[in-house]
């Protein structure tokens, strides 16, 4: 099988039931994204699949083929930091790091929801533009866990890079 990731192709020889993670993990070495929960209620796998926020250990690799792929590594590289990963850094959006990767890739397709005017459950209205509230930012960030709790520091990380163009 074949994959995009991180705007590479990647040939892979990996068995049908192999988990998008553990073939990002296993077979490319992208160790960015973590396994933490493996049953999707974590959010440390989060990844872009063709823009969209997934828990890659809830899908498997060889439903992919054909997609666009991004990964931490993906979204920015020491010295030309991603706009999030740079408001993550100066809001201190993090302690462990465990999560991190996933709170990053999941906020960056969090921001690309709210420009589309997804709504949400904390949404005020069901059409017109998305304003990002603490309440709103919290609620869509909901499947990613923090077990350190750096919660305000995230929520407070993302309004900044809401501003910056992050999505």
């Amino acid at each position: 099988m074949r994959l995009k990731v991180n705007g590479s192709e990647h040939d892979l020889d990996v068995d049908i039931r192999t988990s998008l993670l553990d073939a990002l993990r296993d077979h490319l070495a992208l160790t960015g994204s973590k396994k933490g929960c493996d049953h999707g209620q974590c959010g440390a796998c989060t990844v872009l699949v063709n823009g969209r926020r997934v828990n890659s250990c809830l899908t498997l690799a060889v439903m992919h083929e054909g997609d666009e792929i991004t990964t931490i590594e993906g979204l920015g590289a020491p010295g030309h930091l991603h706009p999030m990963q740079e408001s993550f850094l100066h809001h201190d959006g993090y302690q462990c790091g465990y999560c991190t990767p996933g709170q990053i890739v999941s906020a960056v397709g969090m921001l690309g929801e709210a420009r589309d005017n997804w709504p949400s459950h904390a949404s005020e209205a069901l059409d017109g533009p998305v304003e990002l509230t603490d309440a709103e930012i919290s609620e869509r960030m909901s499947g990613n866990l923090c077990r350190c709790s750096a919660y305000p520091n995230i929520v407070d990380a993302i309004r900044d890079a809401s501003g910056k163009g992050a999505a």
